[in-house]
């Protein structure tokens, strides 16, 4: 009997600023100066698409804080805009960008997304946020951000409102029949009268390429995997291990069962820092590089957040001392729990700890040659942790067009990932049907 063929891997690019490393933009021949230049976003969305990933992600915030802007630059432009123009500089892949339920209305970011999928003929993708600090909120005419649980529970109902309008659209071939324009008949406005949005629809636009733009999630929390679970397509994860990766992805699984969904429909990606060379030597080498230039305080004050403790006075060569368990700790558990997998299984130093925090704030993070990034990619899938993974290169463009041009044709030549695009929207790359109009309203 023949062998089962293997899964073959999910790869997308977390576009960010000049990379995901904190000490980036320090670096010699740094993109600092170019990331108001739309030609810089055009280009890292055509490594990309040279090498064939799946999609390249735009995050956002909605906020800039003043004391924090000095220690280095974050993404700036808005992202529907960018990635306008992104797509007009691109042929296959997918672009996805972040949309923040909290401060979005449903109806707008749906019209938005719908334009976009026409523009980009059906290669878009929405990740769906709640935002997470109060400084966003105050930019919205909010004092504050609503608790956990109302955020996601508008998340929630923005997640069906948008889906809701975005398929029920005029139909896109709808002009033609019987010499009108558009058969009202055909219109089903999903009438979404709910807490926290009342939309009444039908969405001007017509009905977009992909019937809705892919949904992506990213919640870790406990409401953040139910939402994922029940509403998600995709979903990039935090993980800083196999077991961690492992554990969260069959859970999602677990409850997307439960609620009457197939698994295999839902994309699990972890982020991932990839440093490639020829060599491992070469490539820690690149990697203590950059550690080498992170500036130590502002890395001990950001740590210090992490763990709610102060850390200024610890020594940098010595093993981190130490942490309380996590049921102990009062603050923000998901980065803290990250932080004690961290120092439990790799016993860093101070400083190690500092620049593994830097570098994607706790993601999975693999240094060595395009072989062993491979092997250690195929490993996670194999094992079901991971349906393929969201890259956050250290640098840009430099570390995706190492990654495009070292790692991704190991996977090729292993029969893991395409050599070509063979489908032209982004729920083609991603094996998902066209999403229909639902039979009933909302």
């Amino acid at each position: 009997m023949a062998a089962a063929p293997r899964r073959q891997v999910r790869l997308n690019l977390f576009a960010h600023a000049c990379g995901h490393h904190a000490a980036a933009w320090r670096a010699p021949g740094s993109s600092v100066s170019r990331l108001g230049d739309i030609t810089y976003w055009e280009e890292l969305a055509r490594i990309a698409e040279r090498g064939r990933l799946d999609a390249i992600f735009l995050a956002d915030g909605q906020s800039i804080a003043p004391a924090g802007a000095e220690r280095g630059p974050t993404w700036f432009l808005e992202p529907i805009t960018a990635l306008t123009a992104m797509a007009r500089a691109t042929e296959r892949i997918g672009l996805v960008t972040t949309v923040s339920s909290t401060f979005w209305d449903p109806f707008h970011a749906a019209r938005l997304l719908a334009s976009l999928d026409h523009i980009s003929h059906g290669r878009v993708g929405i990740n769906v946020v709640t935002s997470m600090t109060d400084d966003e909120a105050r930019n919205h005419g909010m004092p504050a951000l609503p608790d956990h649980a109302k955020r996601y529970a508008t998340a929630g109902s923005s997640s069906r409102c948008s889906r809701g309008c975005g398929t029920h659209g005029p139909p896109r071939a709808s002009w033609p029949i019987r010499g009108v324009y558009v058969d009202p008949s055909l219109l089903r406005p999903p009438q979404h009268h709910g807490e926290s949005f009342q939309v009444a629809g039908p969405l001007n636009v017509p009905t977009p390429p992909q019937g809705r733009p892919v949904l992506f999630q990213a919640g870790a929390s406990e409401p953040g995997r139910e939402l994922a679970a029940r509403h998600a397509e995709g979903i990039y994860a935090v993980a800083w291990d196999l077991e961690s990766a492992l554990a969260y992805r069959s859970d999602i699984r677990a409850r997307a069962a439960a609620l009457g969904r197939a698994p295999e429909t839902i994309a699990v990606m972890p982020g991932l820092v990839v440093h490639v060379a020829s060599t491992e030597e070469e490539a820690r080498r690149m990697r203590a590089d950059l550690d080498s230039r992170l500036p130590v305080a502002d890395s001990l004050r950001q740590l210090s957040f992490f763990i709610g403790q102060d850390a200024s006075d610890w020594e940098l060569d010595a093993t981190v001392p130490p942490l309380p368990p996590l049921e102990e700790f009062t603050g923000p558990k998901g980065r803290y729990a990250t932080v004690l997998r961290i120092v439990d299984s790799v016993r860093p130093t101070v400083r190690e700890l500092l620049g593994l925090l830097a570098a994607g704030g706790g993601h999975a993070t693999v240094i060595g040659t395009p072989e062993s990034v491979a092997d250690e990619i195929e490993r996670w899938v194999d094992a079901g942790a991971a349906d393929g993974f969201n890259l956050m290169p250290p640098t840009l463009p430099g570390g995706i067009t190492d990654f495009v041009d070292q790692v991704v044709p190991v996977l090729q030549r292993r029969g893991r990932f395409r050599r070509e695009y063979e489908g032209a929207t982004l729920r083609e790359h991603l094996g998902l049907p066209e999403a229909r109009p639902a039979t009933s309203p909302l």
